[in-house]
């Protein structure tokens, strides 16, 4: 039986590096699965039990350099379950979410930089406490001391010791070089270092190749800097939970580690306290502010029955809350698992770079050889001359830049939509949302509060409102429909008490029967109602005159006997009407889809300035989002649950809900906030993630391509070369860094 692994890898500051660690440990026996996310330093792997030990794994990644500490194991998995990812359904409508090929499947290395890796305990200090800085330090103390002694001494007496210096700051490099090609990959930043290096010195270029080594170790530096901000808004997520907890047992209060507690435990959450866990508060009213968990500036009050989140902060008064989760599956745990695995949905564009770098090394390595050989053998060129050349062309063939251009944006992107309440599952969600057409709607719950209030009764002869509501509530107990519950909440308002009710069904897109007494009952709507004898004489009429007031209507009645209407209106959410004017700015065009009839669709849609398709069963809804796909990418925004297969069929599906399951596991995308201006938001911020994608792959291949020719031309030099390599790394690592800081609900 396949168990699952997981380790912590420290010193990844590119995506070579995650790729060079693929290609090394799916080579050995008994591993399968082999996944390693950059941002997050993850690795996780299927291990056979019959192969490979983990502490082979953890050797053969020591030996490539980069530090690693396990994680806590996964359960026993079967191959194919091993997709599931914790229970995070990643079928990703299509998009390739799993994209083995761009681990290496095809064949391929990046060229990646496996530099001089940091122990943890380096994380949080000054560069230059770090093993990098020390390095940096090492090599410009002897490239000065270099040109100390040639000033000091004889030209030859300092030769030889830039000659020194380089040897010097090139060995841990070489090892680091030797310990790929033993492992299959030739083609690393190392090798190319080396060989370029000693042929430098071979041909009398000492003093350039001391500096290349130094300029080298100074690009590890800034690229370890650069991933390291870029890793920061993750692990802020992980410092929002507080490490203790305060614990009420049997009438007193105890501290204790808050990863120690259970559900159904008591907790106590003083004024100014982050809240430990996910749970409901039990006794106390108090402001709790959840913008470090959902975004949202204003603290909302929280009550008893009412949902808390782990990292919440509680503002005024004092809470005790029951604990529902455990913490290592809080709403922040949960976050940051969606993060992590948000790097395994790579992004078309992503993919399309990874097989283009395929053949990029392999050429530039081809064309070094060339530019050394071809020149002296067929027109007598100077050999140093071109060997000089040739080797610039190496140290500017490493494609780190390029590789990196586009994970190091998304991840940007995951962090500062995710500290916003704006959860996307990967590069591929991202894609796509940057290129939408339509953007669609469910209305209750959605466009709407989703907390209808009923505003009309309209009885049968005979019948009292008290009937009509008691029968009405009678079908619906039980059911969490916001229908059902403005229904449920007038009887109890009015003191009803709901008849017994049994063999309760929903009837979909119509409406809800229920065995009431001997007899059976529905609530349906007038469509359904009027076909099966349910509407009363006249009530036709009024029906419809309610439902042009923007008025849900829903008609009861038992076998033969017509009760009556009850209208029920749930007001649109505050911002929606703002949020349908900024996607319309953004040449998007929002339309709702509803079950309501039409009459009631129109009022609502009219308001907001947006298309509808009314009185539609959940069938007729793919039907819709299958014919909006054809005009162009489509979003379907919805509540998680009556939407689901809806939000699977769109391009883009939007759960909207605050932290739940649903809202966080189902669809491609999640608002955290029940805002719906926060799916202009959430657009804004893919399509500014796509753009900075296109400047990093502009700033990328045009260094590049400019240094090549340049190299060729003898106009640049060795250590040129280096700054173009690393210089273009840095560069995009932190223009993507940009992000971070991006506002999604800027205008």
């Amino acid at each position: 039986m396949q168990a699952r692994h997981e380790w912590k890898i420290t010193g990844m500051d590119c995506a070579s590096c995650s790729v060079k660690v693929t290609r090394a440990v799916e080579r050995l026996p008994g591993v399968s699965e082999v996944r390693v996310a950059l941002m997050t330093e993850r690795l996780s792997l299927q291990l056979d039990g019959r192969g490979t030990t983990p502490d082979q794994i953890e050797g053969t990644v020591r030996q490539l350099g980069y530090g690693i500490t396990a994680r806590e194991a996964a359960a026993p998995a079967t191959a194919d379950a091993a997709h599931d990812h914790d229970g995070h359904n990643c079928d990703g409508h299509d998009r390739d979410a799993h994209d083995h090929d761009a681990h290496g499947d095809d064949g391929h290395d990046h060229g990646g930089h496996s530099h001089s890796h940091d122990d943890p305990a380096d994380r949080g200090k000054s560069w230059y406490q770090t093993g990098k800085g020390r390095l940096v330090l090492l090599t410009g103390a002897m490239l000065a001391l270099a040109w100390v002694v040639e000033i000091l001494t004889a030209s030859r007496i300092g030769y030889y010791a830039f000659v020194a210096a380089c040897l010097i700051g090139v060995m841990p490099v070489a090892r680091r070089a030797w310990a790929a090609l033993r492992m299959g990959q030739p083609f690393t930043i190392e090798s190319l270092m080396t060989i370029a290096a000693i042929g430098a010195l071979m041909i009398g270029a000492a003093q350039e190749a001391a500096l290349v080594v130094f300029l080298f170790a100074v690009g590890e530096v800034l690229e370890g800097v650069a991933a390291g901000r870029a890793r920061d808004g993750i692990r802020a997520l992980a410092n929002l939970v507080p490490k203790t907890a305060l614990l009420e047992e049997g009438g007193a209060t105890r501290e204790i580690p808050a990863e120690n507690l259970r559900i159904a435990q008591t907790v106590l959450v003083r004024p100014g306290d982050r809240i430990p866990a996910d749970g409901e508060v039990v006794e106390g009213v108090s402001g709790v502010d959840e913008s470090p968990v959902t975004g949202e500036s204003m603290p909302q009050t929280r009550g008893p029955g009412d949902t808390v989140f782990a990292g919440a902060i509680n503002t005024e008064a004092a809470l005790r809350v029951s604990v529902t989760r455990e913490p290592s599956d809080n709403t922040i745990a949960r976050i940051i698992r969606l993060v992590e695995e948000a790097e395994e949905a790579r992004a078309p564009t992503e993919r399309f770079i990874d097989r283009f770098s395929r053949w990029y090394m392999p050429a530039i390595v081809a064309l070094a050889a060339l530019v050394i050989v071809v020149p002296p053998l067929a027109f007598g060129g100077d050999w140093g001359t071109w060997i000089y050349r040739g080797l610039a062309l190496l140290l500017i063939g490493c494609p780190c830049a390029l590789v990196i251009s586009v994970p190091a944006s998304i991840a940007s992107a995951l962090s500062a939509g995710a500290r916003r309440g704006l959860l996307m599952k990967g590069g591929a969600v991202i894609e796509a949302a940057a290129g939408l057409r339509h953007v669609a709607f469910d209305k209750t719950g959605t466009l709407t509060l989703g907390k209808p209030v009923v505003t009309d009764l309209l009885t049968a002869d005979g019948v009292s409102e008290a009937q009509l509501i008691a029968l009405a509530a009678g079908v619906e107990q039980g059911s969490s429909h916001p229908l059902a519950l403005a229904i449920l909440n007038r009887a109890r308002d009015a003191g009803i008490a709901p008849p017994l009710a049994q063999g309760a069904r929903a009837l979909a897109g119509r409406g809800v029967e229920a065995m009431v007494g001997e007899s059976l009952a529905w609530v349906a709507s007038p469509r359904h109602a009027a076909g099966n004898g349910g509407m009363a004489p006249g009530h036709q009429a009024r029906a419809e005159a309610l439902e042009a007031e923007g008025k849900t209507v829903v008609v009861v009645w038992r076998e033969g006997a017509p009760h009556g209407l009850i209208a029920m209106r749930d007001e649109p959410r505050a911002d929606t009407a703002e949020a349908m004017r900024q996607l319309r700015a953004m040449d998007l065009v929002p339309v709702m889809l509803t079950g309501d009839n039409a009459r009631t669709a129109a009022a609502i849609a009219g308001g907001l300035g947006m298309e509808f398709r009314a009185e539609m069963l959940p069938e007729d809804k793919l039907v819709a989002i299958r014919d909006l796909s054809a005009q162009g990418g489509v979003m379907m925004i919805g509540d998680g649950i009556n939407d689901a297969p809806a939000l699977k069929q769109a391009g883009v599906g939007v759960a909207m809900g605050s932290g739940t399951d649903v809202a966080l596991e189902t669809a491609d995308a999640a608002i955290l906030r029940d805002r719906v201006a926060d799916v202009p938001g959430l657009i804004r911020l893919a399509r500014a993630t796509m753009g900075n994608i296109r400047q990093n792959v502009a700033i990328a291949l045009g260094l590049k391509g400019v240094f090549l020719v340049t190299s060729v031309l003898g106009i640049t030099g060795l250590w040129i070369a280096i700054l173009a390599d690393t210089g273009a790394t840095v560069l995009v690592t932190l223009n993507a860094l940009r992000l971070l800081r991006f506002d999604p609900d800027r205008v």
